[in-house]
């Protein structure tokens, strides 16, 4: 699994390089990645979770399912214990991004691609598990966090998410068993495979923008990037290693942890008028150094899992 996460990550990591030049050489600039966000998040990584979806029914997936929720739960309720402890509140006017940084991943942007290339639409399917949880506690607990107070509103904003209503639709259809056109469905799965290559360059794109000579001597963001990018994951890695779990349940859920910290991030620190700049530095930060992390933390794992 080292060695798949390693390669996956090297050619990530070209895509993600070149993305960077272009937005450096003014070959696309803001609104152009807006724009490439949006299709990403909108319609293609969408069709993906449908179409993983589209298999057929078997009572190991369904019980895979359910597991892979309660690890979900599990592995974001030790960020947020790690992050609550870590990062004081005390003169710290910032702590509520560094909690929400150290504590939140990009299992969207930066998992779905990671573990579709290493475990196929078995591990999107179960990923789908993880990435309904983050929806549903970022937009609670988050909101608490960073908004100082819980919104129902928001809270529909965060169920009415693209990903999780197509995860509901993808499960829908799975357990009826209602397939889609072969011709729709072919369709559907080129855009699928768009997946991997705009999700790099949009994380290139928003790294482009970091000053990351100003980044990498900033104490405080280099502590949460560590909290992120090792310490959470190591904690989803003790207890997966303890429990009864499916092993491509337990990587889904290992790598989904182990990415770096969550573009919702910077989004919600504009809408509720936090520090954006600081959010950014964060992200790109995590996203940087995520390249040497994630496959540290699954050689690691390699021994337990």
């Amino acid at each position: 699994m080292f060695i798949l996460i390693l390669n996956q990550l090297i050619k990530m990591l070209f895509i993600m390089i070149l993305s960077f030049i272009c937005y450096r050489l003014h070959i696309i600039n803001q609104e152009g990645n807006k724009n490439m966000s949006s299709l990403l998040l909108m319609i293609v990584n969408p069709c993906l979770i449908i179409t993983v979806f589209q298999t057929e029914y078997e009572p190991d997936l369904v019980h895979g399912l359910l597991v892979a929720f309660a690890a979900a739960f599990l592995a974001h309720v030790a960020g947020f214990l790690i992050a609550h402890f870590l990062i004081p509140e005390k003169e710290n006017p910032e702590f509520a991004l560094e909690r929400f940084g150290a504590a939140y991943s990009n299992c969207g942007f930066i998992g779905i691609p990671l573990i579709n290339s290493i475990l196929g639409s078995k591990g999107v399917f179960f990923l789908t598990a993880y990435l309904t949880v983050f929806n549903i506690l970022s937009w609670t607990h988050g909101l608490v966090l960073l908004n100082g107070k819980f919104s129902a509103k928001r809270l529909k904003e965060g169920l009415l998410a693209p990903i999780v209503v197509c995860t509901v639709i993808g499960a829908i259809l799975f357990f009826l068993q209602i397939r889609i056109p072969s011709t729709v469905l072919d369709s559907m799965n080129y855009i699928a495979d768009m997946n991997t290559p705009l999700a790099m360059m949009i994380a290139g794109f928003s790294v482009a923008q970091a000053d990351l000579k100003k980044i990498f001597s900033h104490i405080r963001i280099c502590w949460v990037c560590l909290l992120k990018l090792i310490l959470m994951p190591l904690a989803t890695l003790a207890f997966l290693s303890v429990l009864p779990i499916d092993r491509d349940v337990a990587y889904t859920t290992l790598v989904a942890a182990a990415c770096p910290t969550a573009t919702s991030l910077t989004m919600m620190a504009i809408r509720f008028e936090r520090n954006y700049t600081y959010a950014s530095e964060i992200f790109s930060l995590s996203t940087v150094l995520s390249v040497v992390s994630i496959p540290a933390v699954t050689y690691a794992a390699g021994f337990f899992l």
